[in-house]
């Protein structure tokens, strides 16, 4: 398991966003590294936990519960031959572009080590997966790419930084600590979107969820329990 790219993006006005000043920083492109990773600090206050990346609309992204966005090289190169088209590393808007790394069948909560031992590798853990939104819809240019995109159900994972560092290229990514629940970053995904009745079962993973996930998890378990 390794990581293929680390990709930053840098705010720039597109016509496709509702972020009020019209910019987004969600095309995202490879650098060589080394990047520094950081928690950003809290949702709406922070933004994005690689230095040089931009993150702009504070109101739905960024901020310690989305740090770092990662997607697997695998579930891009799917798309690319449903698409028929050629989609780089960074082309969803993810920091990390990973090889090797069943994403999907990551648990919330699971924690990845990522870069070398003799450097100051990164601490990382799950969190969550991706909302695709309109500006995500537009930077693609594919109609109805948000209702196909959560019809997949390989939203990437959403990530928080428990320990700083630095990543780069090449660099390994190892699993660390897989926590004793069955919830998926797909299960989490599915739970929030189309299957709400999945709900409950995210209870499992605690305080490891983002708070409003967790808490939705609680109130439709309150109200629809027998």
């Amino acid at each position: 398991m390794k990581l293929l790219s680390v990709n930053v993006g840098q705010a720039r006005p597109v016509p496709y966003t509702d972020q009020p000043e019209g910019v987004t920083g969600i095309d995202k492109r490879p650098v060589d590294g080394p990047v520094r990773v950081t928690s950003p600090g809290p949702k709406g206050v922070g933004a994005s936990g690689l230095a040089g990346d931009s993150v702009c609309d504070l109101r739905h992204h960024g901020g310690d519960h989305q740090a770092v966005y990662a997607m697997a090289r695998e579930d891009l190169d799917e798309w690319e031959r449903e698409l028929g088209r050629t989609l780089r590393n960074g082309s969803f808007g993810e920091n990390l572009t990973t090889e090797g790394v069943d994403i999907s069948g990551a648990l919330i909560g699971e924690r990845w080590r990522i870069g070398s031992p003799s450097g100051s590798p990164v601490l990382l853990e799950v969190a969550s997966g991706r909302i695709p939104c309109r500006t995500f819809q537009g930077h693609l240019g594919e109609q109805g790419w948000v209702k196909r995109f959560t019809r997949r159900g390989a939203p990437g994972a959403y990530l928080r930084v428990l320990q700083a560092g630095e990543i780069r290229p090449g660099d390994p990514v190892e699993i660390v600590h897989r926590p004793d629940h069955e919830v998926t970053v797909a299960l989490q995904f599915r739970a929030v979107t189309t299957e709400r009745s999945l709900l409950p079962r995210l209870l499992a993973a605690g305080a490891a969820l983002p708070p409003k996930t967790l808490a939705a998890a609680r109130e439709y378990t309150e109200t629809y329990a027998t």
